[in-house]
């Protein structure tokens, strides 16, 4: 796409639909608004109600240099360093994995299991990557307190950057660690999207995940359940009394975490599907406390 200037944002906004559309890209349609709200300064709203304003030429620039990484396979959230998780805004890093939809599975799975919200809690998020998930439910449950842990340094500090900026910043602490390693105390809750892609199966990937998300958050190990031994192991001294536990799987994953978490003295209270269907977030117990 070039950068043609003397056209309005509804003639450029087309154009910049056109070529993500003859690429066969998904969503082209909203990519193409996202693109260009962010290129010309305003949001999608104003994006159409000023559509008949003349596009500058830098701003026509940067829609083109956004259309042409786009076109290169690099994902919208990572050309404008945001993406939005259960309604909040999350800045992205190299470092960190961009937060997906389905991951919002994993939210409502550990709100399902907290009978009183405005209670005291304490959370631990393993593998915090951006923040979302602890962000997320810090969100929610006003007097709880969180700590995230990440072996990415880089990935801490976006977590603690996003932790602030979405005001749950005093509540929440980071860490960089080996998944709950130098971890002493015990938590009401234990979430995770622990990297679960069998390392064979990496380069397959789509080119948005391949190319774009940093390797050490989707590396699962030879069958994809390296993560899940670690902390697996760790959560019977992790867990306060009627604690558990909520965690990210892959789709086909279920039957082993079900083996593993066995294994373990767990037990599996709940398997919930994603908006696709398929199973997207496992929740653990004690067995001993299994309700």
């Amino acid at each position: 796409m070039t950068a043609p200037s003397g056209i309005s944002r509804r003639e450029a906004l087309a154009q910049a639909r056109e070529a993500l559309s003859r690429a066969g890209l998904d969503g082209a349609a909203l990519e193409a608004r996202l693109l260009a709200a962010d290129a010309f300064g305003t949001d999608q709203a104003g994006l159409l109600a000023r559509g008949e304003e003349i596009v500058a030429a830098s701003a026509a620039s940067r829609l083109a240099d956004h259309v042409r990484r786009r076109l290169a396979r690099e994902p919208v959230g990572r050309i404008l360093g945001l993406r939005e998780f259960w309604g909040l805004p999350f800045r992205l890093s190299p470092q960190t994995l961009e937060p997906r939809p389905d991951t919002e599975t994993v939210v409502e799975a550990a709100l399902a299991r907290i009978a009183d919200r405005d209670a005291p809690a304490q959370l631990l998020d393993l593998g915090t990557g951006s923040g979302c998930l602890l962000v997320a439910l810090l969100s929610e449950l006003p007097r709880a307190r969180g700590l995230g842990i990440d072996r990415s340094a880089g990935a801490a500090a976006a977590a603690r950057a996003n932790a602030a900026e979405n005001g749950v910043g005093a509540r929440a602490a980071f860490l960089c660690g080996d998944w709950a390693e130098a971890v002493e105390a015990r938590f009401d809750l234990v979430v995770s999207n622990p990297p679960y892609i069998r390392a064979g199966a990496l380069a397959g990937l789509a080119p948005e995940v391949a190319h774009h998300d940093p390797r050490l958050a989707l590396d699962g190990g030879a069958d994809g359940l390296d993560a899940y031994r670690a902390i697996l192991a760790a959560l019977p001294r992790l867990l306060a009394p009627g604690g558990c536990a909520v965690l990210e799987i892959g789709f086909d994953q279920a039957g082993d975490l079900a083996e593993l978490a066995a294994g373990a003295g767990l037990d599996m209270a709940e398997m919930r599907r994603d908006l696709a269907g398929h199973p997207r977030a496992v929740t653990l117990l004690p067995r001993a406390r299994l309700v």
